[in-house]
């Protein structure tokens, strides 16, 4: 648990220190806001090219190794975005740094849940495991909100400063994860050049049974392609949006904000166990994360709408959308968890890496046609009209999350309502053959 939260933290503090300031670095460097939407769009296309690759390294090599790639792939590309804007080598080489930034998350998303997840079956974790991921998601905000108000006061100093930095955070967590990491619960197997399409093969295989033709796990996928089409450029959207309600070029006050973000998180995480928990036994977590997404979008459609109807720059448009922006990040902290204890729990774990890397590849999918799209349309109308239009989107996981709840209680001969128990079940019915569902 301790080198789970210790190398999360560094990671998240390394890669945290720009997400404030991203967009206002890109638009330094000369890009308009569609081509920064290009640009963030060329890394979700990375990580659709490689998030299957790269689930190979992680279920056949180890997680490990493919953390120590993520680390070192990162740190690379982070400095190709210094060179990048230094030189004014222009918007194709920030696209080819993105793709490059898109392997590094690859080798990172999916490997280490799975490795958590591993680890606790290996030591008999008892306990609820959304539990567990309310503390790594509240590392992951600690560490965030560390991260970006330093990007903020860093990049006021000069945008390029929280990018160097960031590669020297990167370094530390590498040698950290060398040093501390241990395969638990997980027997790494050697991966030969000449095997690697025989075991592309199988990774998908395994994806179709245990995902795709999963009546639990499929909804899953779909929300994760709904809310890819508007996270990413919501996040990043909102950064030149702050300072055009707040009419000044304050680039620390973008840091500012999304360190309170982080914090907001927190106390999300925070409120998971009391969300979840009731006298009568522990609610549905497809249910709650319906109702989630539903205040989500309704929050996110406001935000778009202060811009569309007070158009003069201020303290008061600021004001609200910092709080609507904050009381989304609350949600983000309780659905966060939630939603990885979930689907974790319909996941035999020979497959864990594999079916998370898919689920990011959906949301991956939805973010790169998300992107272009609500970028030409900040660019073509403005960036409210964007928020406005893209956060509709988000009332989609509503009735994919309620399928997901019905597919658990038919799973369970219609018992109750409550998160899935039993062993991970296959397409057809039938537990996966040697490897039962990880423990509750």
């Amino acid at each position: 648990m301790a080198v789970y939260l210790s190398t999360s933290a560094i990671f998240t503090l390394a890669t945290s220190i720009i997400w404030g300031v991203n967009t206002l670095f890109l638009l330094g460097a000369g890009l308009t806001i569609f081509q920064v939407m290009l640009v963030n769009t060329a890394f979700t296309v990375g990580q659709i090219v490689f998030e299957v690759p790269t689930g190979v390294v992680a279920d056949t090599i180890g997680r490990k190794t493919s953390f120590l790639l993520a680390s070192a792939t990162l740190l690379v590309s982070t400095l190709w975005y210094v060179g990048a804007a230094r030189y004014q080598w222009g918007v194709w080489s920030f696209a080819s740094a993105s793709v490059l930034l898109g392997l590094g998350f690859t080798f990172q998303t999916g490997a280490v849940d799975a490795w958590l997840v591993d680890a606790l079956d290996h030591t008999d974790w008892s306990g609820p495991k959304d539990r567990v991921f309310g503390w790594g998601g509240a590392t992951f905000g600690a560490a965030m909100l560390i991260g970006t108000l330093a990007g903020g006061f860093l990049g006021q100093i000069d945008l390029q400063i929280p990018y160097v930095v960031r590669a020297v955070l990167l370094g530390v967590c590498f040698f950290a994860t060398l040093v501390l990491m241990r395969e638990w619960g997980f027997e790494p197997r050697p991966l030969r050049l000449s095997r690697f399409g025989e075991e592309t093969r199988t990774i998908l295989e395994s994806g179709a049974r245990y995902g795709w033709r999963s009546p639990v796990v499929r909804p899953l996928l779909f929300v994760s392609l709904a809310t890819g089409l508007f996270f990413i450029f919501g996040f990043y959207a909102l950064q030149p949006y702050l300072l055009q309600l707040l009419g000044r070029n304050l680039v620390w006050v973008v840091g500012v904000v999304t360190a309170a973000s982080s914090m907001a998180s927190i106390g999300g995480n925070s409120l998971v166990r009391g969300v979840m928990e009731t006298p009568r036994g522990r609610r549905s977590a497809p249910r709650v994360l319906a109702l989630v997404s539903g205040l989500q979008a309704v929050l996110l459609v406001a935000i778009g709408c202060v811009g569309l109807f007070m158009r003069t720059p201020g303290l008061l448009p600021f004001g609200i959308v910092v709080a609507l922006w904050l009381g989304f990040s609350v949600l983000m902290g309780v659905a966060g968890p939630v939603r990885q204890g979930f689907i974790n729990e319909h996941i035999p774990s020979m497959q864990r890496a594999t079916i998370l890397s898919l689920d990011s590849l959906f949301a991956d999918v939805g973010g790169s046609a998300g992107q272009p799209a609500l970028g030409y349309l900040a660019q073509a109308v403005s960036i409210p009209a964007a928020m406005a239009t893209g956060a509709m989107v988000l009332f989609v996981p509503i009735p994919l999350y309620l399928a997901a709840q019905r597919a658990v209680a038919k799973m369970r001969g219609g018992a109750g309502d409550g998160p899935g128990t039993g062993a991970v079940e296959s397409a057809d019915g039938e537990a996966p053959e040697g490897d039962g569902a990880p423990g509750i």
